[in-house]
Parts: structure tokens; sequence; C-alpha cells
């Protein structure tokens, strides 16, 4: 059973949203194979599942488990950023799981 759990949340087919897809899945094969599970949930055809999730922006990815729960929102190209929000570099995120 994978140890992490994400949900991606994207906006269509746009570049950006290919560009976060291919982010995220690059740094969870380098930094977690065989140990995440990710769900992508593309907002423009199940909005309902975004408002149920508070998601405003896109990309935001949602760090489901382990607890707490972490929301990235933005550019995840930004290696660092994702890595320190995730726990994965020895950094965390703020009380409210969101990544200063």
């Amino acid at each position: 059973m994978p140890s992490f759990r994400f949900e991606l949340y994207v906006a269509g087919d746009a570049p950006r949203s290919r560009l976060a897809i291919r982010a995220l899945t690059d740094l969870c094969e380098e930094h977690l194979p065989g140990r995440y599970e990710l769900s992508v949930i593309d907002v423009t055809e199940h909005p309902e599942l975004a408002e149920r999730a508070h998601v405003l922006a896109t990309p935001t990815l949602l760090r489901l488990s382990p607890t707490p729960r972490v929301r990235i929102i933005g550019d995840l190209r930004l290696t660092a950023k994702v890595l320190a929000g995730l726990g994965l570099d020895g950094a965390t995120a703020n009380d409210d799981g969101e990544v200063p």
C-alpha cells in the first residue's frame, strides 16, 4: 500500500496542466518510487470534486496521506518548494497545511 496519497487538480489539457502532471510524476518517481498513489482530477470535467476539496486555483496538489494534509498551489516545477511542502527535505508545511 502506498505511503503517500496525492490528488492533483488541473484545468483541462492546457500546457500548464501537462507541466504540473509531468513535474509531480517525475518528482514522485525520483523521491517516492513505489510509495505513492496519484489521482489527477480535471476541474473542467469534475467541478464538484474541486468544490468539495476547496480548490480555487490550478494546479493544486493535495497530500492526503500521510497526515497532516498539505496543499501546494502553483508551479510544481519548483522542486525545492514541493519537496519542502511534502516534508521530503526535512522542512515542513505550516500549521494550516500550506507551504510558505
